[in-house]
């Protein structure tokens, strides 16, 4: 598997003069001008290969490809547009243990994991597909003097700016709901991880969409990024990534009033009740945290537990941390891997300094793992109280706080006592309990009695500062599209007349 990633890496850099991965315009491959960038192998750190940060003339054209395209993209039937996304569907599907190979390479996610990524890629493009023939549709709200009713249309060219743990399912997440509407797209991959994301702009153009309709551009997010954010031509901004960077792009855009979604942080409490069913609750809880190496938005972070039930659910937890297999990301028995940088992981290396220095207990891990690669060991910080630093901030690694909670009122308290607002996860047997905590949790999204279980339809989003905003379902279309309300008069209505 691995030999399978290097290939397709060498051969997406083969396509350019220089060997490095630059950019994919109106519909081909593009030499880069800008700065080349290492990009690492999260599980040896070994440079794997470069990509380029696009110029302000790259943008422009990429942009301006796009805006071209547009016209003749929204004006392109409905059912066209399902039958080239659903080839894009049935493609990803055909290379999808090519995708995850890559996604291991470069990203450091385990085979276990993106195995399974890839083809829920190949769903978000189906899903989305089967919906463009409705995506116009609206609703028809008579009154007594009008017929009023509305349509929608595709905003125009998007700029859709994705992170970097688990890259090609994400992309596919934003891209495929803005094709389907219409729109035409300019994507920024994150820097740390680009290769899985150039892939899909490639099986997109094998499919048959026409030149122009998804650009791709690489480069960081202080000057590639900023440049589509600003850019005039650019009408709405996609965004996944941290909260600081969300209130950077909201800034960048705001001269020219782009329409921005924004999925962002989370600091997510799993909150277990004393009545819980105690091993399918610490299932979830390990999954929750340590599977995708803990880099990813809905991890359950914090682990709020019932103090009759604390030590002895939380002894369970470390114990499932300390057994965890840490190792190759294609090694299929591998449950946690490497984290994606060296940066990153001095960030989530800090917080145990900063974790003990306050008065917390490791129970498990805490350390990077020795030898090579960004490796650090699952990790449970017990003893913690709410107001540490490793109960407010997003350490977004394979990093778990658990905190004590006294009755219901202090669960909601603690649950709700931070800046994010994303996701919470529930456990109790009482369902009038379930009822009352799920709506007093402050979040966009929560699961009782469960782990995150993804169905498209339904909204995907945070509160606070964990994003503006809805995927999913027909809340995608409402982010990419305008509506239209068109009210027909019946002729029977008084107009007051003035100056007769």
């Amino acid at each position: 598997m691995r030999e399978t990633a290097l290939k397709s890496v060498q051969a997406m850099a083969a396509q350019y003069s220089d060997g490095t991965l630059s950019h994919f315009i109106d519909g081909k491959p593009r030499d880069g001008a800008g700065t080349a960038f290492d990009v690492f192998d999260p599980s040896t750190g070994n440079v794997i290969g470069q990509a380029r940060d696009a110029t302000a003339d790259e943008v422009d054209d990429a942009v301006a490809a796009a805006h071209r395209a547009f016209p003749e993209w929204s004006a392109t039937p409905p059912e066209t547009r399902r039958k080239i996304l659903n080839k894009v569907a049935d493609l990803i599907v055909a290379r999808a243990d090519e995708i995850a190979a890559v996604e291991c390479l470069d990203a450091g996610q385990a085979w276990r994991f993106m195995s399974k990524a890839a083809l829920r890629g190949a769903e978000n493009f189906r899903f989305f597909a089967d919906r463009a023939p409705s995506a116009a549709d609206g609703l028809a709200l008579p009154s007594a003097e009008h017929l009023n009713y509305t349509s929608r249309k595709a905003i125009g060219p998007v700029a859709v700016i994705t992170p970097w743990n688990t890259p090609f399912m994400l992309s596919t997440w934003k891209i495929a709901p803005a094709l389907a509407a219409g729109c035409t797209v300019v994507h920024k991959p994150a820097e740390w991880s680009p290769y899985s994301a150039r892939l899909l702009v490639e099986i997109a153009h094998e499919a048959g969409l026409p030149d122009g309709v998804f650009n791709a551009v690489n480069g960081l997010g202080e000057t590639t990024g900023k440049r589509l954010t600003e850019h005039p031509d650019i009408k709405a901004i996609a965004f996944v990534g941290e909260s600081s960077t969300g209130s950077a792009i909201m800034r960048q855009g705001a001269a020219t009033l782009k329409r921005v979604h924004f999925e962002l942080g989370g600091k997510n409490p799993v909150v277990v009740f004393d009545d819980a069913d105690i091993e399918r609750a610490v299932d979830a809880a390990v999954f929750m945290i340590y599977s995708l190496n803990g880099q990813r938005c809905t991890s359950s972070s914090r682990l709020l537990v019932q103090r009759s039930i604390y030590d002895s659910f939380t002894a369970k937890v470390a114990e499932r941390a300390k057994n965890l297999k840490v190792g190759d990301p294609f090694d299929k028995a591998t449950e946690v891997g490497p984290l994606i940088h060296p940066k990153h992981l001095a960030k989530v290396s800090s917080y145990i300094e900063i974790a003990t220095n306050q008065g917390a207990t490791i129970a498990a891990g805490g350390a990077p793992v020795e030898g090579d690669g960004f490796y650090f060991q699952p990790t449970l910080f017990t003893g913690a109280e709410q107001t540490m630093r490793v109960a407010q901030e997003e350490i977004f690694g394979p990093v778990l706080t658990a905190i004590p909670f006294d009755d219901e009122a202090d669960a909601i308290a603690k649950a709700n006592d931070v800046e994010y607002g994303l996701a919470g996860y529930l456990w109790t047997s009482d369902v009038g309990r379930a009822l009352r905590v799920s709506e007093a949790m402050d979040v966009g999204m929560v699961w009782v009695n469960s782990e995150n279980v993804r169905h498209l339809p339904t909204p995907f989003g945070g509160t606070k500062s964990s994003g503006i905003g809805r995927d999913g379902g027909d809340w995608s279309f409402d982010f990419y599209m305008e509506t239209k309300n068109i009210a027909l008069a019946k002729g029977t209505h008084k107009i007051q007349r003035l100056g007769a």
